[in-house]
């Protein structure tokens, strides 16, 4: 039966007018584009173990120093003379372990003759030729020549103690005169400068602060949704606010979300010879990773659908349909979306106007336009 003109016309006036655009998915490449910055790969706070005066000129920040280079030199005082009190007292302690070994060697001896006497007086006494009164006198010698071995042995272990004691002593004297010399633990920048002459620096007191800047690392922070993509090892990429152009790869990937902000932080390791790139320079990061099909829309045809997911609208049977999608990239010519059919018709304007089921008007304009 032939529609009725006046319902097909009340039908039409119910539908509402929505621009669409049919677009073709593409393969993009997988690159995770983040938003970084640069940080020097080490920094240190060389602090003093003790305290003393500086007797060294200072060195001025923005040198360069190398490894185990001197930055502070702190003034002995005493020191040295206490080194020397201390290396006396062990050659004294070393001195007196000879003449405690030869008490122990003269004891032992002693204790062997007595010993020898008890025997033969113990056979003399069973033969009827000794008295009793001798194998007592000859017991007791033994005994008293172990006595004599036992005091020598702890005579011999108090001088090794004594030696030992010394050692440490000197040890601890020599560590005190090391740590008048504050040197750079690394090579690189000194980020301040060094203690001034004549100031007085207590332990934990700072001598210096120094960085390392090669290599450097541009730091990004991963969403959740695209830390499956980003792979230790990876090559990546970083472009300064001055338009400069970093290579590296992916050297960390942290395996615990901030709390805060539910992303991971991800480190890349650039080569920075000549120490150009500073720390805390903004960068924008780009870390390859698998590509995936995905389409090219324009940022305002993205909505939610009641449930909060984020989605597009499509034209399907002449009806407003809601499709979820995932975002790829977001770039100046429109945002790259995945999880719908290779080619979709997607309404761009007009999409907050209607809901699933709603019969829609459409005009088609190019994906370009």
């Amino acid at each position: 039966m032939p529609l009725d003109p006046a319902a097909a016309t009340a039908t039409d006036a119910r539908r509402v007018s929505v621009v669409a655009m049919r677009s073709n998915a593409s393969s993009v490449d997988g690159a995770v584009i983040l938003r970084g910055r640069t940080e020097a790969d080490r920094q240190v706070d060389v602090r003093a173990e003790t305290s003393g005066l500086v007797i060294s000129a200072p060195l001025g920040k923005g040198a360069f120093v190398e490894e185990d280079e001197l930055l502070c030199q702190l003034d002995p005082g005493t020191r040295e003379i206490a080194l020397a009190e201390a290396k006396a007292r062990l050659n004294e302690a070393k001195a007196g372990l000879p003449s405690a070994q030869a008490r122990l060697a003269e004891a032992e001896a002693r204790l062997a003759e007595a010993e020898i006497n008890d025997n033969a007086a113990s056979r003399l006494s069973q033969e009827g030729f000794a008295s009793e009164t001798r194998v007592a006198a000859a017991t007791a010698a033994v005994e008293a020549a172990r006595a004599l071995v036992q005091s020598s042995v702890s005579g011999v272990e108090s001088a090794k103690a004594a030696i030992q004691s010394a050692e440490a002593a000197v040890a601890r004297a020599e560590e005190d005169l090391k740590d008048l010399e504050i040197r750079a633990p690394f090579a690189g920048l000194l980020e301040s400068d060094t203690a001034e002459l004549g100031s007085l620096l207590q332990p934990g007191s700072l001598c210096a602060t120094i960085i390392q800047l090669d290599p450097i690392r541009v730091v990004g922070f991963v969403p959740e949704t695209m830390v499956d993509r980003v792979h230790v090892g990876a090559p990546a990429g970083a472009r300064l606010t001055t338009g400069r152009e970093l290579v590296g790869e992916v050297t960390f990937l942290s395996r615990s979300a901030d709390p805060n902000t539910r992303t991971f932080r991800v480190d890349i390791e650039v080569d920075n010879t000549d120490l150009s790139i500073s720390d805390g320079q903004t960068a924008e990061i780009a870390i390859q990773s698998d590509g995936t099909t995905a389409h090219l829309l324009p940022q305002s045809a993205l909505t939610l659908d009641d449930d909060g997911r984020l989605g597009v609208r499509l034209v399907d049977d002449g009806k407003a349909v809601f499709a979820p999608v995932s975002v790829v990239r977001d770039t100046t010519d429109g945002i790259w979306v995945a999880g719908l059919d290779p080619v979709a018709e997607v309404i761009v304007v007009g999409q907050e106007f209607v809901t699933d089921g709603v019969a829609v008007d459409v005009t088609y304009r190019e994906a370009s336009q």
